[in-house]
């Protein structure tokens, strides 16, 4: 089965479920970050709230779409790739026993929680509902506030302040599969960011890539830690078309034509600035087309072959 097909077959409402709270940190220089989790005590009537969002979470999804840095999905659509390719595998190892020494006994042990996971574990599978903690969990929210809750016709003193639970889930984990609802919340707590920023720092000491042009400083200045330029210059490394020299020779030959603003020097290398960055990235991805029909220029999220 697909790992939509195996999501839907996949018994929530009869297995058992706990819910774990997780921080994250990363030491400098280290390759992954580390997940540190507790298990939390909940109520039967929490438990059922809880996998009634994620079966109606689940129903909402009727196709998927494989990952891909620029993909994106709407709300009846999931991203779908291989745990091996995130870390997802370290929030599981994680949250693989409810050991008594690592449940959640003290407000502290879930205040800055940075995203939770509902584990469901049925007929020896186990699954995870993932999503990233909303502002309720930061003690920096209550800094110089008096948390009150209104009853009996009066407000009074909340001893311990409320924290909420989103009916919507960031990302599932099941088995080898992991399908994505929130491309951002999920890259944010795989750390994708940081890994899209690492092969950027690797792309730029390719010779075959700083060599296209006469200098580098500008491309890495437009690039800069934007999010979305950072996954653009990792597509542009997997694509590799600025290895290909046939693809170049076009692309000084055709640029004109496809609309591109770009510069070359006599040398045929490109001479990158502020202005046309944006048309040298969507050179590179190969993501400018032209219609056969129309004649005219697009641009495209995603140059998926068909």
């Amino acid at each position: 089965m697909s790992a939509l097909e195996d999501f839907k077959a996949f018994d929530v409402a009869g297995g058992a479920l706990s819910l774990w709270t997780f921080r994250k940190s990363q030491r400098q220089g280290a390759a992954v970050p580390t997940y540190a989790g507790h298990w939390v005590g909940i109520t039967e009537t929490l438990e059922q709230a809880l996998k009634a969002a994620i079966m109606a979470a689940r129903d909402q999804i009727t196709e998927t779409i494989e990952y891909e840095l620029l993909a994106q999905n709407n709300e009846g659509s999931a991203l779908t790739l291989t745990t091996l390719e995130t870390n997802a595998g370290l929030v599981i190892d994680a949250a693989k026993d409810e050991l008594p020494a690592k449940k959640a006994r003290k407000l502290k042990d879930l205040q800055n929680t940075e995203f939770y996971t509902v584990k469901i574990v049925s007929n020896g599978e186990v699954f995870h509902a993932i999503c990233r903690a909303n502002d309720s969990w930061k003690t920096k929210k209550f800094t110089g506030l008096l948390p009150v809750v209104f009853s009996d016709d009066e407000l009074e003193l909340e001893e311990s302040p409320a924290f909420s639970l989103s009916k919507r889930f960031d990302f599932f984990v099941l088995a080898d599969h992991v399908l994505i609802s929130s491309k951002g919340n999920f890259e944010s707590v795989m750390s994708y960011r940081q890994a899209h920023a690492h092969e950027f720092t690797e792309l730029q000491a390719e010779p075959e890539f700083s060599e296209t042009f006469t200098d580098i400083a500008e491309i890495i200045n437009y690039v800069g830690s934007n999010k979305i330029q950072l996954r653009r210059s990792f597509a542009i490394r997997q694509k590799g078309h600025y290895k290909n020299q046939g693809f170049m020779e076009a692309l000084r030959a055709n640029h004109g034509q496809a609309g591109l603003k770009i510069n070359f020097d006599a040398a045929g290398r490109i001479i990158p600035c502020a202005a046309t960055c944006p048309d040298i990235f969507q050179a590179l991805l190969d993501h400018r087309l032209m219609s056969l029909f129309s004649k005219q220029n697009y641009d495209v999220p995603s140059a998926s072959t068909v």
